[in-house]
């Protein structure tokens, strides 16, 4: 197949979908510059991807992406939850806050989310994602049956070859450099830290799916290395931050355009699951503490609870400023305008 075609893009970008940070606003701007935008809707139900989706196709008439969490359900365990939060009451305390009196599962997993699932079987978006693991197989052809390409994130060649097995349709390689969660479909296994490169070329040469490239690419000429070594597409996410049409508060893009930017670290802190993101106070702490990390994404409820009261009094560093190695070529661009300088890098090349 080609993914380029299938879709009638004009350029081979995929803006990546970014729970929290990408809006409607932004993947309509991307699809209709020629490129792939991606709303993500597994930080919300149903009836918030409902919204999402219908928002975005009153913007575009153009394909789009439709990201979608697929986590193992996690562990409830009371001594080690009690344990963490009570680890942080010395950070929520100097935000004149104290912790949730307990976690919660805040993101529900598509596997287990028979709504979402009538919802794009419904709405039929023309590509669906999956992110941290793969879907059920009545689900994979419910969606195949609606019309929907399927792509889904893997780290390494098992997982590639799991999701060939389940009828996925493209393989998204997301390499070590990648900014957001890792897509690890089991968070606690050895990580091969495989490189965007080197994954890319591993799966094209032995997957047999078409392969897009995601982590560390900013620019034209890393769309073009893509390119070269066998990949349909590049998905650059970090890249997109600092547009307009992002959602990033103000503290994240300042800390993108800042030295900041020059160090990203790999942090189970803010979330439960491994993530690249910006150095900050909070991933300084996780790096420190030595407390068992709760699971995805339990362990987010008491990071974005510390997040939300630290913003309350002006201090952005507890944020999940998540931000991939190329973040210091990061471009304070409109999304359309982005795509049309990284397509004039690719043809400079």
């Amino acid at each position: 197949m080609s993914l380029i075609a299938d879709l009638r893009l004009a350029s081979p970008i995929i803006q990546a979908p970014m729970a929290g940070i990408s809006t409607p606003a932004m993947a309509a701007a991307v699809s209709n510059a020629g490129a792939l935008g991606s709303i993500a809707v597994g930080a919300t139900d149903a009836a918030g991807g409902r919204a999402m989706i219908a928002e975005t196709r009153a913007l575009t008439d153009r394909p789009f992406n439709v990201n979608l969490f697929v986590h193992a359900p996690p562990r409830i365990r009371p001594a080690e939850e009690a344990a963490w939060l009570d680890a942080l009451v010395p950070l929520f305390a100097a935000q004149g806050a104290g912790p949730p009196a307990a976690l919660d599962t805040i993101y529900r997993s598509f596997a287990d989310d028979p709504a979402m699932l009538d919802l794009l079987v419904e709405t039929r978006p023309r590509v669906v994602s999956f992110h941290f693991g793969l879907p059920g197989a009545q689900q994979i052809a419910a969606l195949k049956q609606a019309g929907c390409l399927l792509l889904a994130s893997v780290t390494n060649l098992d997982e590639a070859a799991a999701a060939r097995t389940a009828g996925i349709d493209v393989l998204v390689a997301q390499g070590f450099e990648a900014g957001g969660h890792r897509g690890m479909f089991d968070p606690d296994a050895a990580d091969a830290m495989l490189g965007t490169f080197a994954l890319t070329r591993l799966l094209v040469a032995k997957t047999g799916l078409p392969v897009i490239a995601a982590g560390g690419i900013m620019d034209g000429r890393g769309v073009r290395a893509a390119l070269d070594l066998g990949a349909v597409a590049a998905q650059l996410g970090t890249a997109f931050i600092a547009c307009p049409e992002s959602s990033a508060d103000a503290a994240y893009r300042a800390a993108l355009a800042s030295p900041a930017a020059q160090q990203t670290v790999m942090t189970r802190a803010i979330s439960g699951r491994p993530a690249r993101c910006l150095a900050n106070r909070f991933t300084q702490w996780g790096a420190e503490n030595s407390s068992d990390v709760p699971d995805y994404p339990r362990a987010y409820a008491a990071g974005k609870a510390l997040n939300a009261a630290a913003r309350t009094r002006g201090e952005g560093g507890y944020g999940a400023q998540w931000a991939g190695q190329g973040a210091p070529l990061a471009r304070a661009l409109p999304a359309a305008d982005l795509i049309a300088a990284i397509v004039a890098e690719m043809e400079a090349t």
